[in-house]
């Protein structure tokens, strides 16, 4: 009886024999080929989490330093103000200043410029006084020459120079 499928001893034996080379070659295959890559693959899979762990704690890292400089320019922004607001201040101290020693120099040259002015005309009155005393004194020796004598004309000299006084000739 030819039959497509025979049970007999021998196929059962070698299915007996196929499953333990079977399962041999399965347990020296997951040694060889299984393990090293389950290791490979949890291996990448630690390396992809400490890679998303360290890109969350630069982001965390990035995001505060971020917030630092954020505050950092809107300090710098104050310290700029505080800095022309104390320039601005500075100036205006430095410009009072200068305001006040101008004032102060504008006094002492208005000062000199009066005392000057006082010199001048001291020393313009005493000319005009020593210019009539000179017109005088030809104007009376003229007089005096065709009328009078000597005597009576130093008599005239010394009462003109009474009357002017002595104020006239100290000035």
């Amino acid at each position: 009886m030819d039959r497509l499928f025979n049970l007999d001893a021998q196929l059962l034996m070698d299915t007996v024999l196929l499953m333990i080379a079977m399962l041999v070659m399965f347990t020296f295959l997951s040694y060889l080929l299984f393990n090293p890559a389950r290791e490979f693959l949890k291996k990448r899979q630690e390396k992809i989490k400490n890679d998303i762990d360290t890109a969350q704690a630069d982001k965390d890292q990035a995001r505060l330093l971020k917030e630092d400089y954020e505050a950092r320019i809107k300090n710098i922004n104050k310290e700029a103000d505080e800095i022309l607001s104390q320039a601005r201040q500075k100036a205006l101290q430095n410009a009072e200043k200068i305001k006040e020693e101008a004032n102060e120099e504008a006094a002492r040259i208005i000062a000199r410029a009066n005392a000057q002015i006082e010199l001048d005309r001291k020393k313009a009155a005493d000319d005009m006084k020593k210019e009539m005393i000179s017109i005088a004194s030809l104007m009376a020796g003229k007089a005096v020459a065709a009328s009078i004598d000597t005597k009576v004309q130093d008599s005239l000299l010394e009462e003109t120079l009474k009357e002017i006084g002595d104020d006239t000739w100290l000035n």
